[in-house]
């Protein structure tokens, strides 16, 4: 989930992967997948930056919980 910024200035989670599409009218309006739609602060560069480094974070977290089983 990623943090986003209502135009009142509060913070709120959104599960990235329930995006459907980002409108830009010229502030982000984040439609959802069941067509809830919230209008945010952030710009699309931003937006995509915390998609893209929520996902890193997770598929590093895989990487590192990989388990050995070292009995003999």
């Amino acid at each position: 989930m990623i943090v986003l910024t209502k135009m009142n200035k509060d913070k709120f989670l959104v599960n990235h992967n329930q995006i459907e599409y980002i409108e830009f009218i010229p502030e982000a309006k984040i439609v959802m997948m069941n067509h809830d739609y919230y209008i945010v602060r952030e710009t699309a560069e931003e937006i995509i930056g915390k998609i893209t480094e929520y996902n890193a974070k997770t598929l590093d977290i895989r990487r590192q919980l990989t388990i050995q089983d070292n009995r003999r």
